[in-house]
């Protein structure tokens, strides 16, 4: 099985701050459980991840909203961070390129906290499918970073608000 057939999100809920290792492709296709577990673990505590991109093959812009989402929310309190680690050359083009640099850490090789592979970490499970709002939020979280932001997401955002709902969509 090749990483990008089966991406998966690798998690250790109980690591303080919080690892999810990205391997394969992140996109709109597999980002719903990540979602998920990002508010999930907002409530239980101050939100600290660490997000390891060794192993991501690409990534798209629902999967970056999400990103940003998760940052923002752990911008709200104190103790909380979002730290984006191992980035290859083009995702930290796409990272700084969308301006997500200014709302989580990103590791220029002098991040204090170290990666361990460890046994601890578990796939991420969930439905895979994501909802219209997921995706509305996503890009608006995108969209609210900077006016450049604003002027590339706003269409999309408009087309996925103004879409009849098909009965599938929450």
């Amino acid at each position: 099985m090749a990483v990008d057939s089966q991406p998966i999100f690798q998690v250790d809920p109980f690591s303080d701050p919080v690892v999810v290792r990205i391997c394969g492709r992140a996109s709109f296709q597999n980002s719903a459980p990540l979602s998920t577990f990002f508010q999930e673990m907002a409530v239980e505590g101050p939100p600290r991840f660490i997000i390891d991109f060794e192993k991501c093959t690409g990534m798209d812009s629902t999967f970056l909203g999400i990103i940003a989402g998760a940052a923002l929310e752990a911008r709200k309190t104190p103790d909380g961070y979002l730290a984006l680690m191992r980035l290859g050359a083009r995702n930290l083009e796409l990272v700084r390129n969308l301006g997500l640099h200014r709302l989580a850490k990103v590791d220029t090789g002098n991040f204090e906290q170290q990666l361990e592979d460890t046994d601890a970490t578990q796939p991420l499970e969930g439905s895979s499918s994501v909802t219209r709002q997921v995706l509305i939020e996503a890009h608006e979280n995108l969209a609210g970073i900077n006016e450049e932001n604003l002027e590339k997401f706003q269409d999309i955002v408009e087309y996925l608000k103004s879409r009849p709902r098909d009965g599938t969509d929450q």
